[in-house]
């Protein structure tokens, strides 16, 4: 079973509730697919940590048009934190990953309006067995042995776990697997805990 891939389109569809058909509001939707896509850069090599800083590798050419977008912020910007870049542009990045899950054939895009009025943007994934295959791939990660995990499949563990993203990993999955899930987001990269940063330090301002 083929997967999209972008880590960024991955987190999407693990995101979308298949009971619900959409993803469930309250979901860290924008900063967990803004931390997917600084990780797919990160472990593809576009990007390095430089004391807890994004920094720009030799540029070389990328085809997802979401990441160019995304190292051309960096490159037009002072050096910034990972949870800066975490932070920054979250709806339009959210935005440009479902339009991509539609252009690739992996989703139906449909635009409708809330009780005719409110324009709004339906997301159907078109084969349910992706998904199935992505969350077949995190379970997968958490029990292998971790010289075995692909470093994609690290970060999806990563990402959902900071995320706080119990439709993939609930509170008890993640207190049982708490050491191996540590050594996941290790072998992910710096985003995971940027992600958590990120998401604490909203939750608080939202709080105050």
């Amino acid at each position: 079973m083929s997967v999209p891939g972008s880590l960024a389109q991955r987190i999407f569809l693990l995101a979308h509730d298949p009971d619900k058909g959409r993803v469930r509001v309250g979901t860290n939707l924008g900063a967990m697919v803004r931390a997917a896509a600084l990780t797919d850069l990160y472990l593809k090599g576009h990007l390095t940590d430089e004391r807890g800083r994004a920094a720009l590798a030799p540029r070389r050419p990328i085809a997802d048009p979401v990441l160019t977008t995304l190292l051309d912020e960096i490159e037009g910007s002072r050096p910034r934190k990972w949870q800066s870049w975490v932070d920054r542009r979250q709806r339009a990045t959210v935005i440009a990953v479902r339009e991509q899950l539609g252009a690739g054939g992996w989703a139906r895009v449909e635009p409708y309006r809330i009780l005719g009025i409110f324009p709004a943007t339906r997301v159907t994934p078109r084969d349910p067995r992706v998904r199935k295959e992505l969350l077949r791939r995190v379970r997968a990660a958490l029990k292998d042995p971790v010289g075995r995990v692909e470093p994609a499949d690290a970060a999806l563990v990563a990402i959902v776990t900071a995320g706080d993203l119990a439709l993939v990993l609930d509170r008890r999955a993640r207190r049982e697997a708490k050491r191996r899930i540590q050594e996941l987001t290790d072998l992910s990269g710096p985003v995971g805990p940027a992600l958590r940063k990120s998401i604490e330090a909203s939750a608080a301002g939202a709080a105050g």
